[in-house]
């Protein structure tokens, strides 16, 4: 992925997708893509009733804005209900989880501060990667 390092227009054809059993992520921004060194961001697609369940980013904050869809976070102890035109701010090293407790696909801009949970993320064992330009298989 060196050809796209330090890219200042980002299209979605342009980087991978890291595939989930419970949805989709692209990161836009991220130190091997556009060199950012304070953050990286991505768009996140949760399917219907599923999520990312409780976990932390040690060291990390991290900010999600609800584009489409609707579900529950949680932020340390508490749970709301969100919807487009939320935004949440979680600080480094607290639990959260996001569900999608809707009918459709749940959209969500997010922003991890330093970047590293998205090379986390893509180290895992449940995560395939379809490489850009490809239209991932769910």
């Amino acid at each position: 992925m060196s050809e796209l390092k330090g890219k200042r227009f980002v299209e979605p054809k342009d980087v991978e997708t890291q595939v989930f059993d419970w949805g989709v992520i692209k990161w836009f921004s991220e130190p091997r893509v556009t060199d950012a060194e304070k953050f990286s961001m991505g768009i996140v697609i949760l399917e219907p009733g599923k999520g990312h369940t409780l976990h932390s980013h040690p060291g990390v904050e991290e900010i999600l804005y609800i584009i489409s869809g609707e579900g529950e976070q949680l932020v340390e102890e508490e749970r709301r209900r969100v919807y487009p035109g939320m935004m949440i701010h979680i600080p480094p090293d607290i639990y959260h989880e996001t569900i999608n407790t809707g009918w459709e696909q749940m959209k969500i801009l997010a922003v991890y501060a330093p970047p590293g949970p998205e090379a986390e993320l893509r180290e895992m064992p449940e995560c395939k990667i379809v490489p850009p330009g490809e239209i991932p298989k769910i």
